[in-house]
């Protein structure tokens, strides 16, 4: 009886001309993704949200006014009422102080998650906001500061030194600054010194009067005199920042590799340090600590830029402004006619995204 042959073995691999063209296609597809046209024509929508919500914290507030008032009040400078004087003396400072505050956060975070290669650093878990709050709580105490426009220099200083002693204890062990270190050395110095906010705020009631209101985060009850005081420091972190986006990339593909290619390690550090504590510094001495800003916008931008910090660093700050801006109004409509601070509601929409975000993350991968 002849022999039957045996029946061909089914195989589910699929053949190197397959594979290939997937992955042809991934590469056409983050083509078009991170293309220049889509990055440029992506910027340009960010722009126009930008001003969408801009024009949303200045017509939309506790007190219904109509659109046609608005308009009245910001063209024409005779018109007098109280109508006009919330548009002119509330909700423009109001709107003014919201973009910067977003702008700086915004681009803080995408920094600081760059420096750090953690996916979930921000100002806030780093040590650098921890340091501001501690230094504004001492000067309410000790010096009797009561004021956001004297809060803005002692905001400087600690956030100053909150983030110099987190890169240096993270630095200092053999393996060097890595994102691990920096996230467990970012902990400890935040927890030093919001013990020490703490005891200060059990001792002394005044203190406590003036300083809860300020560490909720808030854009209400800012004149225009603190938008105009803190400009100039968030204009020289802006300029330090885009200096710093090019660094960023050669430190992406690591210190040695960086070096090898001409990158100034050292000095790329303390550009993008400084960046980072002149623009939280600010936003915190206004606003007082907003959080999960700098968290939340640098993964929404990173889904068109890619890990081009060049692209990166002004998506994440035009989302900043946004976020900032529709959260304020948010928190202004939800429960009138009273009001719920921006660092609430951002707190509400964070924290989920925040938790969603550890649980995709592996923990080798962090």
């Amino acid at each position: 009886m002849p022999e039957v042959a045996p029946a061909p073995e089914v195989t589910s691999r699929r053949t190197d001309a397959e594979l290939a063209a997937d992955a042809r296609q991934e590469q056409r597809r983050r083509g078009v993704l991170h293309g220049p046209a889509t990055r440029l024509g992506g910027l340009w929508l960010l722009v126009v949200l930008a001003v969408v919500a801009a024009g949303l914290s200045i017509a939309v507030g506790t007190r219904s006014i109509g659109l046609g008032t608005v308009w009245q009040a910001l063209t024409d400078s005779g018109m007098a009422g109280d109508e006009a004087v919330i548009i002119r003396e509330l909700r423009i400072p109001r709107t003014l102080l919201g973009v910067l505050v977003g702008l700086s956060l915004g681009v803080a975070g995408a920094l600081m998650q760059g420096h750090t290669r953690n996916p979930l650093g921000d100002p806030g878990l780093l040590g650098v906001a921890a340091g501001a709050s501690a230094a504004v709580v001492t000067a309410i105490f000790l010096l009797g500061i009561s004021t956001p426009s004297g809060y803005v220099w002692f905001a400087f200083l600690g956030a100053l030194l909150g983030s110099v002693a987190v890169f240096a204890i993270g630095s200092s062990g053999r393996g060097g600054a890595t994102p691990v270190s920096l996230a467990l050395a970012g902990a400890a110095i935040s927890a030093l010194l919001y013990a020490l906010v703490r005891a200060i705020l059990v001792s002394d009631q005044q203190t406590l009067d003036s300083f809860r209101f300020w560490v909720v985060g808030s854009l209400a009850g800012r004149d225009a005199s603190i938008a105009w005081q803190v400009l100039p420091f968030i204009a020289v972190g802006l300029v330090l920042a885009m200096l710093n986006a090019p660094a960023l990339n050669l430190l992406g593909l690591g210190e040695d590799v960086a070096r090898g290619l001409g990158q100034n390690v050292l000095l790329a550090r303390v550009v993008g340090i400084t960046s980072i504590t002149l623009l939280t510094g600010a936003a915190t001495a206004a606003c007082g600590p907003i959080g999960f800003v700098g968290l939340v916008v640098p993964h929404i931008a990173r889904a068109v830029t890619g890990p081009d910090h060049r692209w990166l660093v002004p998506y994440s700050g035009l989302l900043g402004i946004v976020l900032l801006l529709v959260a304020d109004v948010v928190g202004r409509v939800v429960v009138r006619p009273g009001e719920l601070q921006v660092g609430i509601v951002l707190a509400l929409v964070g924290a989920p995204f925040f938790i969603a975000l550890v649980r995709r993350r592996k923990l080798s991968a962090l």
